[in-house]
């Protein structure tokens, strides 16, 4: 059983203009502003506000937002697989539809979940199977299925938006062909960028090289293995790049004008500067699915959105960790005691900014004193001034880029704690008298670890003489587009957005590859695949091997 967290938002328009039959009215809209049907599916709240009840048979009753639909037929309403448990799709299509099409209709898409032996609802039939829990045979049904007692317009509203689920029309789906978009910020490096491209380019190219189109005119039942194996291979990728301009506050109407000159089904990878809230929102506006772009910053609220999907939290995780550190908090290990003060240097406009203000806010709550000093500006003076006059009972937290670490003067006198992630992992150009004193924040697996899983994509790359310009940004952009094009092909034709999303966070856990992260995993409300970090520190003033001083701590 599922439930997401996230703020629901109104995405579906003319609902009110659908009824079950033509005698009942649909509810009016409720104060949140979503249709009264979908209110009840997602939320579990009727249309006069009162929390929706559901019974079971010798089992408790559930209530408000546990007794919403969502929570078993997902937000795309086509079910899932639960163990032994299949939870059928509950759409328009596959309830008033008969499931199995006669020669000369194409098939209903493939859902595993689905039954299509059965016949179809009638209204009546319908009514039943919610009110009563019984199924079209006269049979009750799983007792994991409540049953609801809905007056007849709540029914038409649940009905009307049920309906509604029904994507006839797929954005970005042209015959065999499906168009898909990366999108660049300006505030992003460009070689990177164009690394990135690289990634995408080659993966996308060698992907549609491989694919067996079927034959033309060639209508299949849906029900045997090689007709499901044959929609299987027979999508066609077409990318589109999406390149920002200008300040961010015109980002979403540039997307806006993009996605209309361009529909596409999702945007996969990409890469993003200090600011990626606005592109998040924009997706999350528009229900299109981001895959996991290249940010090191994700927007602080992003575990509220359902439409984009993040690799790692980035520096994020690292000022977790090291408040949990920091504050004394550690999970694992011996206890310190917390430090009195904390000081953390970072350049305005990079994401060490970000990551300073969730540390800072996390310090706070230990009434651990933070004096941020930030550093405008090329050239080190300024880092210079921020390191002076270090405290005796202070900590130092440095979030800054190789540039800046590998001038560093002196050694430092207090305790430091440099991100790894910023600083460029065990390669940082840290200097030898720092690596004594440095303990560094460690967002992925540690290098002997994950030698092997990386190696896919550095093989992949030797193969296609890409250059290496950011080894695990491209090691994450070839991560993103194996996830993606897996689950575009276990999708089979169920081409839908939403069900794109739920097939990656019921599949992604079961990946065996999985790069520079020890495992990725997404549970009920978790848009990062990769949720912890360890503390680690250099293992002598020279070279790159590392000792672990905390180990892995998920948030």
């Amino acid at each position: 059983m599922r439930s997401h967290r996230h703020s629901a938002r109104a995405w579906v328009a003319g609902l009110l203009g659908l009824v079950l039959t033509a005698t009942i009215a649909v509810g009016a809209e409720p104060a949140n502003g979503l249709s009264a049907g979908e209110s009840i599916y997602r939320r579990g709240v009727t249309a006069s506000g009162q929390p929706l009840i559901g019974s079971r048979v010798d089992a408790p009753s559930v209530e408000g937002a546990s007794a919403a639909c969502i929570n078993c037929h997902r937000r795309s309403g086509l079910g899932s697989i639960e163990g032994r448990i299949r939870v059928p799709p509950i759409t328009g299509r596959y309830l008033f539809e008969r499931g199995t099409a006669r020669a000369s209709q194409a098939p209903l898409p493939y859902v595993e979940s689905a039954r299509t032996d059965h016949p179809p609802h009638s209204d009546e039939s319908l009514a039943r199977a919610i009110r009563e829990g019984v199924d079209l045979d006269g049979r009750p049904m799983n007792y994991l299925m409540p049953r609801y007692a809905l007056g007849d317009q709540d029914l038409a509203s649940l009905v009307a938006y049920l309906r509604a689920l029904d994507v006839r029309r797929v954005p970005g789906l042209v015959g065999t062909e499906l168009h898909i978009a990366t999108i660049l910020t300006p505030d992003s490096d460009p070689a990177t960028r164009a690394a990135v491209l690289d990634v995408l380019n080659h993966f996308i190219a060698d992907r549609n090289g491989a694919q067996r189109q079927p034959p033309p005119g060639l209508v299949t039942s849906g029900k045997t293995t090689y007709s499901k194996m044959m929609l299987r291979l027979s999508w066609q990728l077409r990318l589109h790049v999406w390149e920002l301009t200008g300040p961010e506050a015109t980002w979403a109407a540039q997307l806006a004008r993009r996605l209309a000159a361009e529909p596409v089904f999702a945007v996969l990878s990409g890469l993003g500067g200090r600011h990626w809230a606005p592109v998040a929102a924009f997706c999350e506006q528009a229900q299109l699915p981001c895959l996991f772009p290249n940010v090191e910053a994700p927007p602080a609220d992003a575990d509220r959105d359902f439409y984009t999907l993040y690799l790692s939290p980035g520096v994020r995780v690292e000022a977790r960790l090291l408040a949990a550190e920091l504050s004394g908090h550690a999970a694992a290990g011996p206890a310190k005691a917390p430090f009195a003060r904390v000081r953390q240097v970072y350049r305005a406009g990079d994401v060490g900014e970000a990551a300073a203000e969730e540390l800072t806010a996390r310090l706070t709550e230990h009434n651990i004193a933070v004096a941020n000093k930030v550093v405008a500006g090329d050239g080190m003076t300024g880092i210079e001034a921020a390191l002076r006059d270090p405290g005796s009972d202070e900590a130092l937290v440095l979030w800054l880029r190789p540039d800046d670490l590998r001038q560093l003067p002196g050694a430092p006198a207090q305790s430091t704690y440099v991100s790894g992630l910023m600083g460029g992992l065990e390669r940082m150009p840290l200097p030898a008298a720092w690596h004594s004193r440095a303990q560094l924040t460690y967002p992925v697996d540690l290098p002997e670890r994950r030698r092997v899983r990386v190696d896919f994509a550095l093989g992949w790359f030797r193969i296609r003489r890409i250059p290496i310009v950011n080894e695990r940004i491209q090691a994450d952009t070839y991560l993103a587009c194996g996830i993606f094009s897996e689950t575009l092909r276990n999708m089979i034709d169920a081409i839908f957005r939403d069900y794109l999303i739920e097939r990656i966070e019921d599949g992604l856990e079961h990946r065996i590859v999985t790069g520079y992260y020890p495992r990725l995993t997404l549970g009920t409300g978790q848009r990062f695949g990769s949720k912890g970090a360890f503390l680690v520190r250099f293992a002598s003033e020279q070279g790159p091997a590392l000792v672990v001083e905390r180990d892995w701590r998920s948030f």
